[in-house]
């Protein structure tokens, strides 16, 4: 039986350390699979894999319920049948939703008395079951509005910004310096091939934890900069 760590990020901007760092303090021995897309689960590749990977017993462990899916109907369907194959899901910041207590809520049925009684108990088993199932709904469901609620808090605030004369974005043809991307240009400056390093780019790019994007355009400005 094998643990499995699924961290997902939207976009190359964004971290996953921290749903890593998570998920590893509670499951050190978890291994973990990244995926930074954006969509829905058949189009991310990685859990696509990991999906053929997983056997009964195993378990994957989410920061959130927000990562399995981030629409709650298919956020639900993923979970019922991932369940029924014996896969074990934990939630780290919604464990009131992990399989294993869903699981104690069908065992958990209250004893029939061989009485006419059981048309009740029946009745209250059914209640219960359904109440765990609408708990497991309602987590997928407040994921999906948060999510819908922060793009929309976004872009009101980009509007309002916009109103009141704010400049949005970087202005065209200029280039944003930091301190992180002036460290980052000294690192492909001395280990890229292109500057006479010794890294290609893919090494280059893991030695300074750039996204793609990000560092090709970093390069791309070292060689303008060197007039190359």
């Amino acid at each position: 039986m094998k643990v499995y760590g699924y961290a997902r990020i939207s976009t190359g901007k964004q971290s996953v350390e921290r749903q890593i760092r998570n998920i590893q303090r509670e499951y050190p021995q978890a291994r973990i699979v990244e995926e930074i897309y954006t969509g829905t689960t058949n189009q991310r590749k990685e859990w696509q894999k990991l999906l053929q990977a997983l056997q009964q017993g195993d378990t994957v462990v989410f920061d959130s319920v927000s990562r399995i899916s981030r629409d709650a109907e298919e956020g639900f369907q993923t979970y019922q049948r991932l369940f029924e194959q014996g896969i074990h899901l934990v939630f780290l910041k919604e464990p009131h939703i992990n399989t294993d207590t869903y699981q104690r809520a069908l065992k958990n049925n209250i004893a029939m008395t061989g009485t006419n009684v059981d048309y009740i108990l029946q009745g209250i088993n059914l209640y219960l079951l359904e109440l765990a199932k609408e708990q497991i709904k309602i987590a997928f469901d407040q994921s999906e509005k948060e999510v819908a609620d922060l793009h929309q808090r976004t872009k009101e605030g980009i509007e309002t910004a916009r109103l009141n004369g704010k400049q949005i974005g970087q202005k065209k043809g200029n280039k944003l310096t930091t301190k992180k991307s002036i460290a980052s240009k000294e690192v492909i400056l001395k280990h890229s091939k292109d500057f006479n390093g010794s890294l290609c780019d893919t090494d280059v790019m893991k030695l300074t934890g750039l996204s793609r994007n990000t560092f090709y355009k970093y390069k791309r400005e070292i060689k303008e900069t060197l007039c190359i």
